[in-house]
């Protein structure tokens, strides 16, 4: 059969949800393309191992970054999932829906009808919350989400929240519920001790389908066109080139790196772009691979006085008696990241909602899961999530198997600077409350001799690292819009049967980690495909701080640094 109604391409976090949604209809014939292969592996379902399967070609197309002229010339990586579910199953697993302002400013971008009252319902849908259901939380839906073991098993994560109420911030109990302002239980996408990939909550169910197909280690080397229709792709199987056609639509969910890659493949984008690669123009959109986004990090790092740590837990045997453990109960250890209490705070005053997200853990170590310093540490994930600087993805040939040219243009952005030095001083005046007191031993770094702005502006230069959240490259927006890709259904621009539903459309970056936004998109456009009618509005406030134009936070700190 090389005839299906709708061709999803990408078995990611949107293209799972998708396949899902659109084959509960048993007249829509669907097709489900992916790259990579199976998921299956015992790194993946562990969420305490989440370090590994990023560390695995199998999993990750490791992209880097072009020398940055923001960062000193480095090159930072961009890992990006392959294999059924996507990034989904590679990434920390953290559950952060955004702020409510953030879909407004969606909207005032020219995505209408996606307002947070707008996508709340779809958040729900999508969402089984192991509290159950209520005004905010959905708790039927196919995703599982938890709060890995709730912070019962470590008191350094209770510690950093009663920090920052000494600070002068709230406290919150649910960020994804009414108050995303403060610090508290961090989510995850966990059910019963394993990672929740969009693959197992939404494909794995579905599998049986006879009218889903899915293909996988099969690589779409481009969007074949009919004029300016989508008319299929043509992918690359062990058995060659295949060209497979679209009888409704082509559907892009190949995330923010490659699916503007895919539509430059395909002859859609920018003519430099194009002509640069020796690709022939089928649709002049010049927005494509622009409009680049993610948020940066770094790791604030300390030396722990009680041995209380996990650093303890990182050795060779330890890890083999929480893998045995998780193996035969699916608890302990091995069924939490570890990013167990979090913060989410305004940088300055005038802000209607945060822009400095925190994950706290009660270990100090490196990505790879090795400990970074002897003995025990904590340190906490620390990073601005609004940023002004904006890069672009290019391709650099019409071979699909080319890495393409990614350009972030980090720390380039004047607000971007200042945002990261509120952001290291702000966080030194938290860990230095009186509730860090009996654990906080030296601040390995930044280090205290890092303390004017040029020395700041240096250390981070030197030391922040992706995120992980790239968004933003096929925009939605107003046709009137130079930069927009995509309309508000997720259509490109002057082109039919053509959508693209994946991080990409993001007008702007939210609030938090970027899984759970893209599922809502997903969700909330596979209401379109089916013409079905979309889910009411919410009827909730949009909470707003006290004071928000002259006050950075609630209260006055214990323990003032200033």
């Amino acid at each position: 059969m090389n005839e299906f109604d709708y061709i999803i391409v990408g078995a990611g976090s949107a293209g799972c949800v998708l396949a899902n949604r659109i084959s509960a209809n048993p007249d829509n014939r669907v097709l489900l393309v992916e790259a990579g292969g199976s998921d299956r592996n015992i790194f993946v379902q562990m969420p305490t191992a989440l370090s590994y399967p990023m560390a695995m070609d199998r999993f990750n197309w490791g992209y880097h970054s072009d020398p940055e002229p923001g960062l000193d010339g480095r090159q930072i990586s961009c890992p990006r999932g392959k294999g059924l579910g996507g990034t989904s199953t590679i990434n920390g697993m953290v559950y952060v829906r955004g702020n409510a302002h953030d879909f407004e400013e969606w909207e005032a971008l020219g995505a209408k009808g996606w307002g947070y009252r707008d996508c709340l319902p779809y958040f729900k849908r999508a969402e089984s919350w192991i509290e159950g259901g209520d005004t905010y939380r959905g708790g039927d839906g196919p995703l599982g989400v938890c709060a890995g073991n709730d912070m019962r098993m470590n008191p350094l994560y209770r510690t950093f929240i009663d920090a920052g109420v000494e600070a002068g911030y709230p406290e919150t109990k649910d960020y994804n519920g009414e108050y995303q302002e403060g610090f508290g239980p961090m989510h995850m996408t966990v059910r019963n001790g394993v990672r929740e990939s969009t693959a197992r909550a939404y494909l794995n169910p579905i599998m049986h389908r006879s009218n889903l197909k899915v293909i996988t280690n099969a690589l779409v080397h481009r969007v074949d066109f009919d004029g300016e229709r989508a008319a299929g792709v043509s992918l690359k199987t062990k058995s060659g080139i295949e060209s497979i056609h679209a009888a409704q639509e082509v559907i892009l969910t190949a995330g923010a790196i490659a699916s503007p890659m895919l539509l430059q493949r395909s002859g859609v984008g920018s003519e430099e772009v194009l002509d640069a690669a020796g690709v022939e123009s089928v649709h002049r959109l010049p927005g494509v691979g622009e409009n680049l986004q993610d948020h940066l990090e770094i790791y604030f790092q300390f030396h722990c006085k009680q041995p209380v740590s996990l650093n303890n837990k990182l050795g060779l045997i330890s890890k083999a008696l929480i893998g045995a453990r998780w193996l035969l109960f699916k608890d302990g250890l091995g069924a939490s990241n570890h990013f167990e209490s979090c913060a989410f705070i305004r940088s300055k005053h005038g802000l209607k909602s945060p822009d400095i997200q925190y994950h706290f853990l009660p270990a100090a170590m490196r990505y790879d899961g090795t400990p970074s310093i002897p003995g025990h540490g904590f340190q906490v994930h620390v990073g601005p999530n609004k940023p002004k600087s904006r890069g672009r993805v290019r391709i650099k040939s019409a071979d699909a198997t080319d890495s393409p040219s990614i350009v972030f243009n980090y720390y380039q952005a004047d607000e971007d600077i200042e945002a990261w030095r509120q952001c290291i001083r702000l966080t030194r005046e938290i860990m230095q409350q009186p509730a860090m007191d009996p654990y906080r031993g030296e601040e390995i770094q930044p280090g205290l001799n890092v303390s004017s702005d040029q020395e700041i502006d240096a250390w981070v230069k030197q030391n922040i690292e992706s995120a992980y959240h790239p968004a933003g490259t096929c925009k939605m927006g107003e046709a009137s819009d130079p930069l927009a890709v995509v309309d508000k259904d997720c259509c490109v621009h002057g082109l039919s049967n053509l959508r693209v539903v994946d991080a990409s459309v993001f007008p702007s970056l939210p609030n938090g980690n970027i899984n759970a936004p893209v599922i809502m998109v997903a969700e909330k456009i596979a209401d379109v495909i089916l013409g079905v009618d979309p889910l009411q509005a919410a009827t909730v406030s949009i909470n707003v701080p006290k004071n928000w134009q002259s006050q950075q936070r609630e209260g006055s700190p214990v323990r003032d640094l200033e």
